[in-house]
This record gives structure tokens, C-alpha cells and sequence, in this order.
């Protein structure tokens, strides 16, 4: 029987470590994506590499103006601080989970900056509470958590500097 339950515990962890993998995928797409304006979310003439501010769309239009926080997020709109902060959180959560290192950084830096996304879209159209950046959120949480398969963890806990920063871990 403790092979039977050893063997899903196996295949939970490896379904995670797949998880944590596309959640870094979704993060290093859409920095990319603002990038170069890759012509999905971001067109070329929009990238942050020809001039383009990377939150400016969603500061500007995204958020919802009804909402309690409309002139807080609206005020950040055009922000050069506000472009990096986002892009190179962007990039150091995905290559983060990408790779599996860092995952608590990542969980917790990625997760605020969803739920500050959340927020700029309250009220919510469809559910009172929960969209996809709630759900994204708690599933970052839990991806940070699980046993670390198919990553570099073991390596990035082994750096001196790591070790000596735990909130690296």
C-alpha cells in the first residue's frame, strides 16, 4: 500500500513542477510580449524596446474606473519606476519558476502583483470575490510549496549567497 500512495505522491509533485513551469512560462510571455511587442497582448510599435510604457494599457484602460482603487492605479499610469518595477518582476518570477529557484521571491512578489490586479479590477464583472488572478495567486502559493521536481533548487541552495539570504530560498 506505501508504494501505491509513494507513486501518486510522485505524480503530484511532478504534476506540480509541470504547474510551477507554465506559471513561468505565463510570466516570461508576457514580459517578452512587452518586450519586443510581439503582436499578441503588445504590438511592435507598443514595445517597451521602441519606446512603449508596459503598463500604460492596463493603467490606463484596464482597470476598472468605478472601482475603490481607480485613482491609485490610474496615478501610477506612465510611472517610469512603475515600467521596471513590473517588467523586472516580470521577468524574475518566470525565470524563477521556470527554473525553480527562489519560489518563496517568486510566490510572494508574484502573488502581490496579482492581487494588486485583482484590486485594480474591483468590482469584478463575473464573481464578487475570485477571477483568474486570485486563482493564479493561490496556485503560485502552492507551486513554491510543493517538492521541488525537475528544477534547479538543489543547486540555488547551494550558493553561498543563498545560504547566507534565506529570503532567497
Amino acid at each position: 500500500m506505501a508504494k501505491k500512495g509513494t507513486k501518486q505522491m510522485n505524480q503530484v509533485w511532478h504534476t506540480l513542477a509541470v504547474v510551477r513551469m507554465l506559471l513561468g512560462f505565463i510570466f516570461l510571455w508576457a514580459f517578452f510580449d512587452k518586450l519586443w511587442g510581439l503582436g499578441f497582448a503588445t504590438t511592435a510599435e507598443k514595445a517597451w524596446v521602441n519606446g512603449g510604457e508596459p503598463t500604460a494599457g492596463f493603467l490606463s484602460f484596464g482597470i476598472n474606473p468605478e472601482g475603490p482603487f481607480f485613482n491609485f492605479f490610474s496615478g501610477l499610469a506612465g510611472q517610469m519606476w512603475v515600467d521596471w518595477v513590473f517588467m523586472l518582476g516580470l521577468l524574475g518570477i518566470g525565470v524563477a519558476l521556470l527554473f525553480g529557484v527562489a519560489l518563496k521571491l517568486a510566490a510572494v512578489s508574484g502573488g502581490l502583483l496579482l492581487v494588486l490586479m485583482w484590486a485594480a479590477l474591483l468590482p469584478l464583472e463575473n464573481n464578487p470575490l475570485v477571477d483568474d488572478h486570485i486563482v493564479y495567486a493561490v496556485v503560485l502559493m502552492a507551486v513554491a510549496m510543493a517538492e521541488p521536481r525537475w528544477s534547479l533548487t538543489g543547486w540555488w541552495h547551494s550558493q553561498s549567497f543563498v545560504k547566507k539570504n534565506s529570503w532567497l530560498q
